[in-house]
């Protein structure tokens, strides 16, 4: 099985907004289900809409085009696979994700 090569570079300059100050997440538990739901930026520039069935939507402010696929999730990472190709990682924190250095939180 191919390992999915992450390029955060490309994600960071498609996502474009302001990365969180920190990437480091308190040490996550391991999930087993995915965390269904939409969660958005501190800032609203990033939206990331997660679904049960396995696909997810991923929305940035200022950009046309929306990052649609699916994912996968092993341990404390979920993995977003884009149907462009690009597959970039999610750390599974407590109460929030980290995307590209991007900080989520559920979207109220």
């Amino acid at each position: 099985m191919r390992t999915p090569h992450v390029d955060v570079a490309l994600f960071k300059r498609i996502m474009g907004g302001r990365p969180a100050e920190s990437t480091r997440l308190a040490a996550p538990r391991v999930r087993t289900a995915a965390p269904v739901g939409a969660w958005l930026s501190e800032d609203g520039a990033v939206r990331l809409d997660i679904f049960d069935d396995g696909t997810y939507d991923g929305q940035v402010a200022g950009r046309k085009r929306h990052a649609h696929g699916t994912y996968t999730i092993d341990g404390a990472t979920m993995t977003l696979s884009d149907e462009s190709g690009l597959y970039t990682a999610v750390a599974l924190g407590e109460g929030e994700l980290e995307m590209a250095g991007y900080r989520l939180g559920p979207a109220l």
